[in-house]
């Protein structure tokens, strides 16, 4: 098989999908948990867009980046869904390198999107606590609407570039994958040509959206804690940090798995592939799943919407 694949056209060649190392007659199981987060994924976040779609009184600052992190959510979910069932339902395997290129693309890209949306979200939190009579004012629709084209552009741009870097490789090695979905870095390393450039541009991409937009997180809150100790009233305090709590369940669920992830990459090579596997899908699955579920949760205005649609 390789020789073919080093011979054959990019639009005939394949590469092969890994699910979790298991028996066979335990992927009937795997699917059904997979297709049950999925399904509460894509049916949480359309609900959220949809109720602060149709509701006015959530045209709100906090509400009109949620929406944005819920439709990034659903996008990610749509993106990995079609390949990671296919080979739990189906065992299909197989993914041409056309579509493989393009859903890395789409997931590193909402990925990237995702960072730049959470980044957004400290920010609002530190004006809504740091200067609470100027935060209508200053945090616009008009001016919501550019800062969210803006993260769009610059997720959309940032990573336009990799599927083209990776299409002018040979692939002449083994051509199986170890994940149920493709990533560039998974990828790259199959080529058989020099791929400097692509783990530099990788490297550059990595530390421009996620190192920046983390880092901005992180300084964020350690102004909002500073303000948030400067208010003499404890009670008054701890409400403005209990505004904070949802968006930290946020922040923690998505940098988490991808911080574990490099550290295993960088420091821990020898380690299992299993667990390599299980923080990929935790990646992935875990923060589409637990957004809509912990701001439902911890927003008193948006759960009363919820259960008011489904009591209708």
């Amino acid at each position: 098989m390789m020789p073919a694949i080093n011979d054959t056209k990019f639009n005939s060649a394949v590469f092969l999908l890994t699910g979790i190392p298991v028996q066979e007659d335990v992927h009937l199981w795997v699917s059904i948990a997979f297709c049950f987060m999925y399904v509460i994924s894509i049916v949480g976040n359309s609900v959220i867009l949809f109720i602060i779609k149709t509701d006015t009184s959530l045209h709100e600052p906090m509400y009109l980046f949620l929406s944005m992190l819920a439709l990034t959510d659903l996008g990610l979910s749509i993106a990995t869904v079609p390949t990671v069932l296919g080979i739990y339902l189906f065992n299909s395997r197989d993914i041409s390198f056309s579509a493989c290129f393009a859903q890395l693309y789409f997931i590193h890209s909402l990925q990237c999107i995702e960072s730049s949306v959470l980044l957004l979200m400290a920010f609002d939190r530190f004006v809504a606590i740091r200067d609470p009579l100027r935060y209508a004012s200053f945090l616009t629709l008009p001016r919501i609407a550019k800062m969210g084209l803006m993260c769009a552009v610059r997720g959309v741009a940032v990573i336009f570039p990799l599927p083209f870097l990776l299409n002018r490789f040979h692939y002449c090695r083994a051509n199986v994958l170890s994940h149920s979905y493709c990533m560039h870095q998974e990828v790259m390393k199959l080529a058989c040509s020099d791929i400097t450039i692509n783990s530099i541009y990788g490297l550059f991409t990595t530390l421009l959206t996620m190192g920046l937009d983390s880092l901005f997180i992180f300084l964020s809150y350690m102004m909002i804690l500073k303000t948030v100790l400067s208010i003499a009233s404890l009670t008054e305090s701890l409400r403005a940090l209990n505004t904070c709590i949802s968006h930290l369940c946020a922040v923690l669920l998505f940098y988490s798995p991808e911080i574990a992830l490099s550290l295993i990459h960088r420091f821990a090579k020898g380690s299992s592939p299993l667990l390599q596997i299980l923080l990929g899908y935790v990646s992935l699955l875990v923060p589409p799943l637990m957004n809509p579920i912990v701001y439902c949760v911890k927003s008193k205005h948006l759960r009363a919407r919820i259960i008011r649609l489904f009591v209708k």
